[in-house]
């Protein structure tokens, strides 16, 4: 007969290889501690109902403990033998408490099993990962609060457009970092979704109390269908999705850093303690957290697209692909929580060069809309005013000068409408102040979707 615990129906051992090749313990012993809680309240539910008697339950859950408090101390180590934390546990339990260890998977599936320790191991987590973003949005907020009037040019195409606040710029990503949050958040609905209940695929005969094990682990409710609640993994995949899109946000951010803080840009500069040098080039000073983070952010887009592709076609209920489901969530964690963390502490010691960024606004035509702006409150129809304004750009590049460079005279061979309050209206902090149209640059606007941002965060 084999020796597994599923093994009575099979009189042969099973091969090594495949033994090795179908452990799952490598990577779902994360899950340690869930698994023993989701049996604690699953044995607390045994003894409620009837089906166990008190006096088993107690040595199951004194067994449980003791293995828990074992874990810790680090005096206990799975084998790839028992496939996985939940045979790994259950062999370990019955080794302690004896054949009647084995009661403590009545009315419970591995299937069931497995899939509420995956929704107690996120739903655990976030509410950390949301906090770690509300904490980077914070320091958002603190930089931008400091930076309402610093002017730097606000590009499209990697070219210069308008000039724009600082404060605002960092308030475009206060708001990506929102939408992420409030994706997780939603993320939490989905999660908080007890499985256990469900058994295999069919429900159990006992008269087990879904709730009861809900409630006690903290869950809003338990799945109403057990063919879905076996085979769901959308929390997993909405998570994935989740850190995809904000990974996405982060790393724009990060090459933009990488950019700012360039010789060319020279607009930030990094602290040391959060860059590094190099083997060869004694001047280096390296953005690498950035660089890594942009990187990262394809491991996290892999782990999603591996995970729709075990999805994909999956037939009701449990299959063994759903064994790939919980190493990408693993790994996506392990590496979200850190760069959250670090964006927040290197964004603390960043220092702003507010100078080069008001110059870089002075030596270019980044006003020129300022100037089509002016001719068009004037009752020029706007198109006529972009032509003017393309004309004179044309004839400052051929002369190497500025729009604010040009006399009077020589602006008004363009434009009667023109007049010497021009010079104001082309001066870039002005421009960036006057822009107070909802959600705008200006300065006002700017204070306003910090005052409301401060609101939302208090919020939560």
């Amino acid at each position: 007969m084999s020796e597994k615990l599923w093994g009575g129906r099979f009189s042969e051992f099973t091969n090594d290889l495949f033994d090795k090749f179908g452990a799952s313990i490598y990577f779902d012993q994360e899950m340690v501690h869930e698994d023993i809680e989701g049996s604690i309240a699953h044995a607390n539910m045994l003894s409620n109902t009837g089906i166990l008697k008190e006096n088993d339950v107690n040595k199951i859950i004194k067994g449980l403990k003791e293995i828990q408090e074992s874990i810790d101390k680090g005096n206990i180590s799975f084998t790839y033998k028992n496939e996985d934390i939940h045979m790994n546990i259950e062999s370990i339990l019955t080794e302690k408490i004896g054949a009647v260890a084995g009661k403590l998977h009545t009315a419970r599936s591995r299937n069931d099993q497995v899939a509420l320790d995956f929704h107690l191991y996120l739903k655990k987590r976030l509410p950390k990962i949301i906090n770690f973003i509300n904490d980077l949005q914070k320091e958002l907020i603190s930089l931008a609060e400091e930076n309402v009037e610093t002017i730097m040019p606000g590009y499209t195409h990697l070219q210069h457009a308008q000039p724009i606040s600082y404060g605002h710029y960092l308030m475009a990503y206060y708001q990506m970092l929102q939408r992420d949050k409030e994706r997780f958040q939603f993320n939490e609905k989905h999660t908080n979704l007890s499985p256990l209940g469900a058994a295999a695929l069919a429900g159990t005969t006992f008269p087990i109390e879904p709730n009861f094990t809900a409630n006690e682990l903290g869950f809003d409710k338990p799945y109403d269908n057990s063919l879905d609640a076996v085979s769901d993994r959308d929390f997993a995949l909405e998570f994935l999705s989740n850190s995809s899109i904000m990974m996405m946000h982060l790393s724009r951010f990060c090459e933009e850093i990488c950019m700012w803080s360039s010789y060319e840009f020279n607009y930030i500069e990094l602290s040391d303690d959060f860059s590094t040098g190099s083997s060869i080039m004694p001047q280096k000073k390296n953005p690498d957290i950035c660089e890594l983070i942009r990187g990262k952010t394809g491991n996290v887009y892999g782990h999603l697209m591996s995970l729709l592709s075990t999805m994909k076609s999956l037939p009701l209920a449990y299959n063994k692909d759903l064994q790939e489901d919980k190493a990408g969530v693993f790994d996506t964690i392990k590496n979200i929580v850190p760069i959250l963390k670090l964006l927040k502490a290197m964004l603390s010691e960043i220092t702003i060069k507010k100078d080069n960024m008001q110059k870089a606004t002075e030596h270019d035509f980044s006003n020129a809309t300022e100037l089509a702006d002016y001719l068009a409150k004037k009752g020029l129809p706007f198109r006529q005013a972009h032509n003017i304004v393309g004309k004179l750009v044309a004839k400052c590049i051929e002369k190497q000068c500025y729009l604010q460079d040009l006399s009077l005279d020589q602006l008004k061979e363009a434009s009667d409408l023109i007049e010497e309050d021009i010079y104001h209206d082309l001066n870039a902090k002005v421009a960036v102040q006057r822009r107070n149209s909802y959600g705008g640059t200006g300065f006002d606007q700017v204070k306003a979707q910090i005052k409301n941002a401060k609101i939302q965060i208090k919020e939560g």
